[in-house]
C-alpha cells in the first residue's frame, strides 16, 4: 500500500487518507499520510489509562526542522486559519504502509525515512528516523513535541496548566498539573533541550468542520529534542505513560512487524486481501482492566467495546483468523456478566455496572456460540462454560426481563417501547427517536427462531430434552410466516406491532442468513433480490430504500443532521457480511454465486485505500459515489467482510469443520 507525489502533494487529498496503529489496549496513533492532523482524534499518543477506556491525547505531533548548510527546512505541516503552514508536504515523496504506516522525505540529496509504531501492550509510540546523506554532510535535525492533555473527544484552547517538566536522562517528563498522567519523551541518539514553553495556536482540523464540531486546538511545546548525523545514522523519539530508559526502537520495531506476521501466516491465507484484513482484526481485540480479559473496540477513533458488536465481529475476528483462544476468553467474559438473560450492551469503567440496554447482544450471543463449534468442536467449554448461561437467557425471555423484553402469547420476542432503543438502529438525539421500532423487529425475531434451533441441537447433543425448545421454535416459526410477509412488496416488514411497518430495510436479510431460518427457499429469493434491487452499494446496504419519503442519501452536517440520517439510508459496512451470506445460500452456494458474491467484496479492496489505510469504515453515504463516513476503521465491517469472504467466496477456512 503505497503512495506517491500525485497523491501527496495535494494535501486536500492526502488528508482524506488516514492511518491508525493500536496497541492492544485500546491506545492508538493516527494521523494521514500527508503527516496532517486533521481531525481532533489525530495525534502520536491517545493513552488507553483504563484500558480499553480513559483515553487521553498526551502527544499530537511532533515538528521537525532540518538544517544543511544552514538552510533551514520545516518538515512540518499544520492547517491553520491562514492556510497550510508550513508546507512540509513538499518535501514527502512517499507513504508506505505494509505493516507499519513510513513516510519518507527528500531535502536535496538527502533522504529521511519515519516510521511510526506502538509497543503492543504498552501505551507506547515509537517514532524511528533513518537519514540518509548522499554526500556525506552533516544534517542537523531539531524536533519539537506538540504536548497536551485531554480527553479523546475534546478539544483543548491555551489555558494556565503548568505543563511542569523533569530532567529524565536524555529526554523529560511532563505533567500538565498536578495528579495528571505523566507523558515521559525520550528515544535513542537524542538529547532534549528544556524551553520556557509556549502554546502553538490555531491548529485547524478540517475534518471536524464537516462534522459540526469545534475543528480549533492548542497545542503546548515545551522544549526540542536535537541530532546531529553525518551521512548515514539513525535516531528515535519514545513516547509513553511509563519511564523510556534505554531502548532499542530498532528491535522493537521487528518485534511489532514479526507478531503482525505471525498472525498473518497463522490466519493461513494467501490471499493478499485476506491478509490485509488479518491484520485489521487485529487492531480491534483489546484488553479490558476491569474484566481482566480480552474484549473488541467497536470502531477507531471513538468507540468502545460494545455487546453487540462484539458477537457479531466474533466469528471474523476471532475464528476466521485462527485467534479462538481470544474467542473462548471473550465468549467467557459475556457469559461471566449475563444479567437477567442479558448479556451486557457497553462495559463502562472499572467498578461501574455494565450497560444491559439491548435486546439483540442476547440473541447475536446464540450465533457467535453457533460458528465458534463449527470452528472449534469445542462442546465441552460449551458444556460447562457457555451453555448454562443460554439456558438462562431462554428462560428470562420466556419470562420476561428489562426494558419491557419478553416473548409474547404469540413465541415472537416483543421489546421495549418508543422511548428505549434496544436495536442496533438505536439513533436518539436530545429525545428524537430517530427510527422507533417499538414492537417486535424483524431480525429480533429471527435471531431468537435461530437462538431456540441451536438450543435444540444443544440440548441434544448434551443429553437434554431438546424438544421444549423445538416446540418453542416451532410456535415462533408458524407466527413469524403469518404476521411478518409483506406480499405487496414481496419481502418483510421491519416491526410488527400496533401496526406494521412496512419501511424496506436491511434488517430482514438477517432472516435469511441464519443458519435457521423460517421462511421458504422462494421468500429468501425474494427478500435477497429485493435488498439487492433497492438496498445494495458497493460498501454495504442502505439503512433505508431510496424510495422511501425519509430516506437521507448523505451523511454530514452537526451531530442532529447526521444521527437523523444514520439509519435512515446510510450504508453500513457490516451488512455486506449477511447479504452475501444470504445470496450464496438461495443460490445453493453455485460457482456462479461465489464469482458474484466475490465481485461485490472485491469493491472493499480498494476502499482499503480510501479512507482508513488497510481498514473498513463504518458507514458510506447513501448516494453515489457512497463517499466512507463514521469510524475509519470499524471491527464489525471488518469482521463480516473477512468472514463472508472466507466461507461464502472461497468457502475454503482452513478451520471451519464442524458443524452442530
Amino acid at each position: 500500500m503505497n503512495f506517491g507525489l500525485t497523491e501527496l502533494s495535494d494535501y486536500q487529498r492526502a488528508v482524506e487518507k488516514e492511518w491508525l496503529v493500536t496497541n492492544g489496549l485500546g491506545g492508538f496513533a493516527s494521523s494521514t499520510v500527508g503527516g496532517i492532523n486533521a481531525r481532533k482524534y489525530h495525534g502520536l499518543l491517545f493513552a488507553a489509562l483504563q484500558p480499553p477506556v480513559e483515553r487521553i491525547l498526551l502527544l499530537a505531533k511532533l515538528e521537525e526542522e532540518v538544517t544543511v548548510d544552514g538552510r533551514i527546512y520545516h518538515l512540518g505541516a499544520n492547517l491553520t486559519a491562514g492556510g497550510l503552514h508550513p508546507q512540509g508536504n513538499r518535501y514527502l515523496q512517499h507513504f508506505s504502509l505494509e505493516s507499519l504506516p513510513t513516510f519518507t522525505y527528500a531535502i536535496e540529496n538527502i533522504l529521511i525515512e519515519k516510521t511510526v509504531f506502538m509497543i503492543y501492550g504498552q501505551n507506547t509510540t515509537v517514532i524511528r528516523y533513518n537519514v540518509h546523506s548522499g554526500d556525506g554532510r552533516e544534517v542537523k535535525i531539531r524536533i519539537t513535541p506538540m504536548v497536551n492533555y485531554r480527553d479523546y473527544h475534546n478539544i483543548t484552547r491555551s489555558n494556565d496548566w503548568p505543563f511542569h517538566q523533569e530532567a529524565a536522562g536524555n529526554g523529560v517528563i511532563i505533567e500538565a498539573f498536578p495528579g495528571a498522567a505523566k507523558l515521559h519523551l525520550g528515544g535513542e541518539g537524542v538529547v532534549y533541550h528544556p524551553g520556557q514553553g509556549y502554546w502553538y495556536y490555531g491548529m485547524y482540523y478540517p475534518i471536524e468542520t464537516g462534522r459540526g464540531e469545534n475543528p480549533w486546538e492548542d497545542h503546548f511545546m515545551p522544549g526540542d529534542f536535537r541530532v546531529d548525523i553525518v551521512g548515514q545514522g539513525n535516531f528515535s523519539i519514545v513516547a509513553s505513560t511509563q519511564p523510556v530508559g534505554q531502548v532499542d526502537t530498532a528491535k522493537l520495531q521487528q518485534q511489532e512487524e514479526a507478531r503482525l506476521a505471525r498472525l498473518v501466516e497463522e490466519a493461513g491465507y494467501q490471499d493478499e486481501f485476506l491478509r490485509r484484513l488479518v491484520m485489521a482484526a487485529d487492531q480491534f481485540i483489546v484488553e479490558r482492566n476491569s474484566t481482566g480479559t480480552k474484549t473488541v473496540i467497536a470502531g477507531y477513533p471513538w468507540f468502545t467495546d460494545w455487546g453487540r458488536d462484539t458477537m457479531i465481529a466474533l466469528p471474523g475476528l476471532t475464528l476466521v483468523t485462527g485467534r479462538f483462544d481470544t474467542a473462548r476468553e471473550i465468549l467467557t467474559t459475556f457469559a461471566k456478566y449475563c444479567k437477567d438473560g442479558l448479556i451486557p450492551n457497553r462495559f463502562p469503567d472499572a467498578g461501574e455496572e455494565p450497560a444491559y440496554n439491548t435486546v439483540d447482544a442476547s440473541l447475536w450471543f446464540f450465533q457467535a456460540v453457533y460458528k465458534f463449534l463449527q470452528y472449534t468442536g469445542d462442546y465441552d467449554f460449551i458444556r460447562e462454560k457457555i451453555y448454562p448461561v443460554l439456558k438462562d437467557i431462554v428462560r428470562w425471555h420466556l419470562k420476561g426481563t428489562h426494558f419491557d423484553i419478553r416473548v409474547d402469547h404469540d413465541g415472537l420476542i416483543r421489546a421495549g417501547n418508543r422511548e428505549t432503543q434496544l436495536t442496533w438502529m438505536d439513533a436518539k438525539v436530545d429525545g428524537w427517536v430517530v427510527t422507533p421500532r417499538e414492537g417486535k423487529p424483524v431480525e429480533i425475531n429471527a435471531l431468537w427462531y435461530n437462538g431456540l434451533k441451536v438450543m435444540e441441537e444443544l440440548a441434544g447433543r448434551f443429553g437434554e430434552e431438546r424438544e421444549y425448545y423445538r416446540e418453542l421454535a416451532e410456535r415462533a416459526k408458524e407466527s413469524f410466516r403469518r404476521q411478518y410477509w409483506n406480499e405487496a412488496e414481496g419481502c418483510l416488514y421491519d416491526v410488527v406491532g400496533e401496526e406494521k411497518d412496512g419501511s424496506v430495510r436491511p434488517n430482514q436479510i438477517i432472516a435469511v442468513s441464519l443458519p435457521f431460518t423460517m421462511l421458504d427457499n422462494e421468500q429468501e429469493i425474494r427478500v435477497v433480490n429485493k435488498a439487492w434491487k433497492e438496498l445494495y452499494t458497493p460498501y454495504g446496504l442502505r439503512s433505508l430504500s431510496p424510495r422511501d419519503p425519509k430516506y437521507i442519501g448523505v451523511y454530514r452536517g452537526d451531530r442532529f443532521q447526521r444521527d437523523g440520517a444514520y439509519h435512515q439510508g446510510t450504508p453500513w459496512s457490516w451488512l455486506m457480511g449477511p447479504f452475501v451470506t444470504a445470496y450464496c445460500k438461495v443460490n445453493d452456494y453455485s460457482p456462479a454465486s461465489r464469482r458474484v458474491a466475490g465481485l461485490m467484496l472485491r469493491a472493499f479492496e480498494g476502499h482499503l485505500r480510501e479512507q482508513g489505510l488497510g481498514s473498513i469504515a463504518e458507514i458510506f453515504e447513501g448516494n453515489h459515489p457512497h463517499g466512507a463516513r463514521g469510524c475509519i476503521a470499524q471491527a464489525w465491517g471488518v469482521a463480516e467482510v473477512l468472514r463472508a469472504y472466507v466461507e461464502d467466496v472461497t468457502g475454503e477456512s482452513p478451520y471451519a469443520a464442524n458443524s452442530l
